[in-house]
């Protein structure tokens, strides 16, 4: 899996990380600033492979995540894990500081950060956990804030909240899931499936 291109990976994760919409070439391709010809050959790499299943609606040719394929689970864990791994110095600092929550099954740095980085306002933070943990999560997150000068805009849910979130197509949530998965990509993908 080493041998993953970037394009590859961005184009990998933009299906994942968009459960609401259908891509085809031509959408995904103004999304990730690539030419509709190589994000199709991309697309059908990644569906030989296993990763991506397409259907047909008139002459156009939509992929999603084959939610079947548990090497499409473990490719899509691998690209989560290495898109934090990537990150800029500054998102690896919080990432850093985030990995420390015990309390949380799933946890999604995003909005403003991502992309304003240290000029950005607070940080924006999705959990996921069982609603038993929440107290203890609050705390966790209390205790890095204290620490730092920006604070945390926690967002907390649990797992069914999540599910039905998605299916909803809540726009804030939809947003989170979008962003840089800290814990628990396992727990994620198969929340997706």
């Amino acid at each position: 899996m080493k041998d993953i291109t970037k394009k590859e990976m961005e184009l990998a994760l933009a299906i994942f990380k968009s459960p609401e919409e259908e891509q085809n070439a031509s959408s995904i391709s103004k999304r990730l600033d690539m030419t509709r010809m190589g994000a199709l050959k991309i697309m059908k790499k990644l569906e030989k492979q296993g990763i991506l299943e397409s259907r047909q609606m008139g002459k156009a040719t939509f992929y999603k995540i084959d939610k079947h394929s548990d090497y499409a689970s473990d490719y899509l864990g691998f690209m989560l894990k290495r898109e934090a791994e990537q990150s800029s110095p500054y998102i690896k600092r919080w990432i850093s500081d985030i990995k420390k929550i015990k309390n949380a099954d799933i946890v999604i740095l995003f909005g403003s950060v991502l992309k304003n980085e240290s000029k950005a306002n607070d940080i924006d933070v999705l959990f996921v956990t069982e609603k038993k943990k929440f107290t203890n999560l609050k705390k966790e997150v209390a205790r890095i804030d204290e620490l730092n000068e920006k604070k945390m805009h926690p967002i907390y849910q649990t797992d069914s909240d999540l599910e039905d979130n998605v299916k909803k197509h809540d726009k804030m949530l939809l947003n989170a899931i979008k962003g840089i998965v800290i814990i628990g990509q396992k727990q994620l993908i198969e929340a997706l499936r």
